[in-house]
């Protein structure tokens, strides 16, 4: 058995058991958004982190304590990468596939972000990208897992929530359908606490894990709890897919206004829910609710 292979583990399975937890963990686009949480919380929990970056200007949310590596190019990532005992990729799925296939055995324990996207039925360029990346995964034999997150919330920086309360000036937000379609996002501490799990009991899994919050909400109360959060009403119009999409254009013609991509409003339409079983199972994942990760989104509006 290969290299690559020796450590390879089954869905359920936590492998290396009897050994001591990897000390030494790289995360790719540790600058980022997400990646700096990981970051900062595999250090609170004492592992040694080697923060790696694509440019210096990517290196400003790289949490103190970790080890700054900047490598522009998959070939530096992987150089990057060498000796550590788990790798974690917060970076999109192109980026994840070329670090993948610039690493050489025998692999280290890997913990890669795709996302539930994947699960889409309207398929676009992101959906594409993570079915690549579970293709070019499942090849490489590596002991890891892939993670895959709902829409993620709570990062400084983040527009998925912050887009919601936007809206939320306007006292009211057309939905198709009246926003019945189910959604279930994540707080990004959640995300990472999962990640952290992967990492300390070294889980691989033949299949992707699915992130979500603990329940799925119809889109309409998911908007109003935003709302509510930072202290407005909203009220939801039922409206047609396609008078939906044509409001989306004009509304992110209005300065000020957050802008809103046709693909999202389609995909309004589609349920987003998902069996966290396996996250609970395999990494003893238990999320927050989601009012709960909005009072920590918005702090100084749910004082008020």
């Amino acid at each position: 058995m290969g290299g690559g292979e020796r450590d390879r583990g089954t869905e359920g399975e936590a492998v290396g058991g009897g050994q001591s937890a990897p000390r030494t963990v790289a995360v790719l686009a540790a600058g980022g958004k997400n990646g700096a949480i990981v970051a900062r919380a595999l250090l609170a929990r004492g592992f040694g982190v080697r923060a790696i970056v694509r440019s210096a200007d990517r290196a400003g949310g790289v949490p103190a304590g970790a080890d700054l590596v900047v490598a522009p190019d998959p070939a530096g990532q992987a150089e990057g990468c060498a000796g550590a005992d788990s790798v974690v990729s917060c970076a999109p799925a192109d980026a994840s596939i070329a670090l993948l296939d610039a690493l050489r055995p025998p692999y280290p324990h890997l913990v890669l972000l795709g996302s539930t996207r994947r699960y889409t039925r309207f398929p676009d360029q992101r959906a594409r990208g993570v079915l690549a990346l579970e293709e070019r995964f499942g090849a490489l034999g590596s002991p890891g897992v892939l993670l895959y997150p709902t829409m993620i919330y709570g990062a400084e920086g983040e527009n998925n929530v912050q887009r919601i309360a936007r809206l939320a000036r306007l006292g009211v937000v057309p939905l198709p359908a009246g926003g019945r379609s189910l959604i279930q996002p994540v707080h990004t501490t959640d995300l990472a606490a999962a990640i952290v799990a992967a990492v300390e009991r070294r889980v691989s899994s033949p299949h992707p894990i699915v992130i979500a919050g603990p329940e799925p909400v119809p889109y309409a109360s998911f908007v109003k709890a935003v709302a509510r959060a930072v202290g407005r009403s909203v009220r939801i119009i039922p409206v047609p897919l396609a008078v939906a999409q044509a409001l989306g254009a004009i509304l992110s013609a209005v300065p000020g206004l957050p802008r809103v991509r046709q693909a999202e409003i389609r995909r309004l339409v589609e349920d987003k829910a998902f069996d966290i079983g396996p996250a609970r199972a395999l990494l003893g994942f238990s999320p927050m609710r989601l009012e709960e990760g909005l009072a920590l989104t918005f702090p100084r509006s749910s004082a008020t």
